[in-house]
């Protein structure tokens, strides 16, 4: 890890030095009707101000804090205080409902909860009674407690010293399978993928002609929180700030940004808008996509409209970014359908269900390991201990292969497995055959209780606009194009997929929906 001020291994103080020697250069640029501007001597003083807010409430060592708050740059601004407070962050998706909160707050025990002014007292009531002691409110439009609070306090700070293996954040996985997991992240963990990301992925910094970013995702995520956000602190370049997306105001925006980075649904209805061409992007030197797969169709169809390649990579709640696909061009060609490679740094290895190696092209478990991997879930020691191999190898439940020039594929997770009749069905393969069908725009595929195979495959796909879908027909040209037991036994049209906030499809509902599906046969 490079050298920080004062070999202080706070978060905060690696990104505080890559803030420009001009203070009062604009950081951040709200979009709406009345755009705010904060330069980087804002930041500077309203994380020292929400910083000695928190100094003033005598927190334990290590106190989590925890928030559930619209996205704006003020929630932006209480994360980067955390960190200078010498404090945990734990974002909290803000489609939680009171129940999975309940859950979170009573595993996490947060010394301080933020939420939105509209749920003040509902949730200060559950923070409350599970011994959290403050609750503050933060609104998107600059109301709440949370900022009346902090205006009585000084604007300067010194962060607080910490190392590089303490707790800087703690991300709740989705749980789709069981109990959400905390995973625990060190100071170490995102400075490290941070950096990584400034040399791989060329941000550049305002003497190399700065970098502007289109902020158009959550920041209760990897993604938006750490990636996005961290990429540009540490560059020092320019944000312009959307609080919520919106696909033909980011597309107004591209001529005057350098980078975007979304989900693919973001991508998808961008290229709805008829503004999105090769003049709007001419300023533009990188589009990233994650989170979730990105369909080949969409891939090629950016690359035509704007004449720019997306550049797709791999990450995970415990581990943030570990694969990307080249930035430079000397570095091997960014390919649809694929990861990339693994960064410096990171290791990436494919082993079968026994732990054995696979040969390249082998599909099987991917398993990681580097400075940017997790320490463990938070107060699960036995999960902990079940998610990692021998020799500090992290297994990430993810299904893929690695071919023969070294491209990582993700073919899906492990709990998304099929086994129908004692043969593995991996649902990647079957959704890339029926994605590839006349009149098909996406498909899911699941597996659901069968009495004679164990498991009966399932798919759910979405027809193209104007577009009429025969189940019948699509199920006979699969039969023409793999092996029998992994064609759909059952096969329904839906006006939409099921997607959770960054864009991933909730297959976990499409088992449930279809549970019973087969229990008469």
């Amino acid at each position: 890890m490079a050298a920080t001020p004062a070999s202080n291994a706070n978060l905060f103080s690696v990104l505080r030095a890559g803030f420009p020697e001009d203070l009062d250069g604009t950081a951040i640029e709200t979009v709406g009707e009345t755009p705010r501007y904060y330069t980087w001597r804002d930041i500077e003083r309203a994380t020292a101000m929400f910083a000695n807010l928190l100094d003033s409430l005598a927190l334990p060592a290590g106190a989590r804090i925890a928030v559930q708050a619209e996205k704006s740059v003020e929630s932006l601004l209480f994360y980067l205080a955390v960190l200078r407070a010498g404090h945990v962050y734990l974002p909290l998706n803000t489609a939680y409902k009171s129940d999975e909160l309940s859950y979170f707050i009573g595993n996490a025990e947060p010394s301080v909860l933020v939420c939105a002014p509209r749920d003040f007292a509902r949730l200060s009531k559950l923070a409350f009674a599970a011994g959290t002691g403050w609750v503050f409110s933060l609104g998107n439009d600059r109301s709440g407690s949370l900022l009346e609070r902090a205006t009585h306090f000084p604007d300067t700070h010194a962060p607080a010293k910490r190392g590089a293996g303490d707790l800087a954040a703690i991300l709740y996985t989705s749980g789709t399978t069981g109990r959400s997991k905390g995973a625990m992240l060190s100071h170490d963990n995102l400075v490290s993928n941070a950096e990584t990301l400034k040399t791989y992925w060329g941000w550049r910094a305002p003497a190399e002609g700065a970098d502007v970013l289109i902020h158009a995702l959550p920041i209760f995520h990897v993604h938006g929180l750490f990636v996005a956000s961290h990429g540009a602190l540490l560059a020092g370049a320019k944000m312009l700030w959307l609080d919520r997306f919106d696909a033909r105001v980011a597309v107004s925006l591209l001529p005057r940004a350098s980078l975007f980075m979304g989900v693919p649904t973001l991508y998808v209805r961008m290229l709805a808008e008829p503004g999105l061409d090769r003049v709007a992007c001419r300023n533009m030197r990188l589009f990233i996509s994650g989170s979730a797969p990105m369909l080949v169709e969409t891939f090629e169809a950016w690359r035509g409209r704007t004449g720019h390649t997306i550049l797709e990579r791999y990450g995970m709640s415990e581990t943030a970014m570990l694969t990307s696909n080249p930035y430079l061009a000397r570095d091997g060609e960014r390919r649809g359908g694929t990861v990339g490679f693994p960064l410096p740094g990171v290791e990436l290895r494919i082993r079968d269900d026994q732990g054995h190696p696979l040969g390249r092209g082998e599909i099987g478990g991917i398993e990681v390991r580097g400075p940017n991997v997790f320490a463990g879930y938070w107060r699960m020691p036995e999960k902990t201990k079940d998610d990692f191999a021998e020799g500090g190898w992290f297994r990430t439940g993810d299904v893929g292969k690695v071919d023969e020039r070294g491209y990582v594929s993700i073919v899906g997770r492990s709990k998304d497995l099929i086994i129908s009749g004692g043969f593995n069905v991996y649902p990647a393969e079957v959704e890339a055959a029926l994605n590839e069908l006349p009149g098909v725009a996406e498909s899911a595929v699941v597996g659901v209780p069968h009495a004679d195979f164990g498991e009966g495959v399932v798919a759910v796909v979405v027809a193209q606009p104007g577009a009429a879908l025969d189940g019948d027909a699509l199920l006979a040209s699969l039969r023409e194009r793999m092996a029998n037991f992994k064609v759909p036994k059952a096969l329904f049209v839906a006006a939409e997929l099921p997607r959770n906030a960054m864009g991933k499809v909730q297959k976990n509902l499409l088992r449930e929906q279809h549970a019973r599906l087969f229990q008469a046969q």
